[in-house]
């Protein structure tokens, strides 16, 4: 099945889901019964935010290669004095 979309003098677009090859150049308006023109527009395509790919790409190459680690990574330092002075008080874990 595919999304047709059509439309309306009248009404304006809609959508028509018909079996693949079968749209009509014209159809029935659904709201007024006019006769609608069938209109071409960009299909419903997605794109992959950039780091979203470049991690889907590292995950892949790190399938065949991958990276070595020689040593554990350093943990990051505790922060000694809170950013707010009001979280100084309260208990430590």
């Amino acid at each position: 099945m595919a999304t047709y979309e059509y439309r309306c003098p009248r009404d304006g677009a809609f959508d028509v889901t018909l079996p693949i090859g079968t749209a009509a150049a014209r159809v029935l308006c659904v709201v007024c019964g006019d006769e609608a023109v069938r209109i071409f527009s960009a299909p419903l395509l997605a794109r992959t935010p950039r780091p979203l790919a470049a991690a889907i790409e590292r995950a892949a190459g790190s399938a065949d290669t991958p990276e070595v680690v020689s040593e554990i990574p350093a943990r990051p330092r505790a922060r000694r004095s809170p950013a707010n002075p009001t979280h100084a008080r309260l208990p430590r874990p």
